[in-house]
């Protein structure tokens, strides 16, 4: 009987929100075992947050650097999260944090964690292409708001929640190109791609645990729906 694949984008800042959030980890943690036990095999990629932000906005206050340099940081920020949480699932994650989605190994392992590999694009894309690799057509895109919103509700706070919105309805929302700056619910390169390759992402709230939950096992959940 194969497993069923799962592939899980979790936001950096559900990890590291201004210090390492153990407690949403160890719940995290206990609730992908669980249904490791139940027969799923799951790829997480990792963002990188809050830690990214905080050394990209170091770079600019002392330095110039370019894009492509705060992408660079971006990167190893995300290269971290990864290995951390790579140690966090011990022997039953992949013996290495994955930089490459396109190349996923063949393991017996039922955890992989990926990172990023190139400059350009945020997580998100890697998150795209693991599920290109694997043929996975759902994408759970767990972040710290609990839905999409038409604007931004940290500034307006007359936002309306989106619980479903097709991707070219989401992508007239979202800056037509990628910056390092940018902080949008996906973003719009992967957008791109995940609408070409036919990919749903569901996006929710990370720390909300039972709510993840109720997601893995088919229930009705609270979130957004892009297809």
């Amino acid at each position: 009987m194969n497993s069923e694949k799962v592939v899980i984008s979790l936001g950096g800042s559900l990890i590291v929100p201004e210090k390492v959030d153990t407690n949403f980890l160890k719940d995290f943690k206990e609730l992908i075992l669980a249904e490791v036990d139940n027969g799923k095999e799951f790829i997480i990629v990792c963002g990188g947050g809050n830690t990214n932000r905080l050394y990209n906005k170091a770079a600019q206050e002392i330095a110039s650097p370019s894009t492509e340099d705060l992408d660079w940081i971006g990167i190893a920020t995300i290269m971290l999260n990864a290995e951390f949480l790579r140690v966090v699932f011990g022997d039953k994650a992949y013996e290495k944090a994955i930089p490459d989605l396109l190349k996923i190994p063949t393991t017996d392992k039922p955890i992989i964690i990926g990172g990023a590999l190139e400059p350009g694009h945020s997580s998100d894309l890697d998150t795209v292409q693991a599920a290109r690799s694997t043929g996975v057509k759902t994408i759970i895109n767990l972040s710290n708001t609990d839905y999409v919103y038409d604007s931004d509700p940290r500034t307006n706070p007359d936002a309306k929640k989106i619980e479903k919105i097709s991707w070219a309805e989401y992508r007239k929302l979202i800056p037509k190109e990628w910056t390092a700056k940018l902080n949008s619910p996906f973003d719009p390169i992967a957008s791109e791609i995940a609408e070409r390759e036919g990919i749903t992402v569901v996006t929710m709230n990370g720390k909300n645990i039972e709510n993840l939950k109720k997601c893995l096992r088919g229930e009705e959940f609270v979130g957004t729906k892009i297809y």
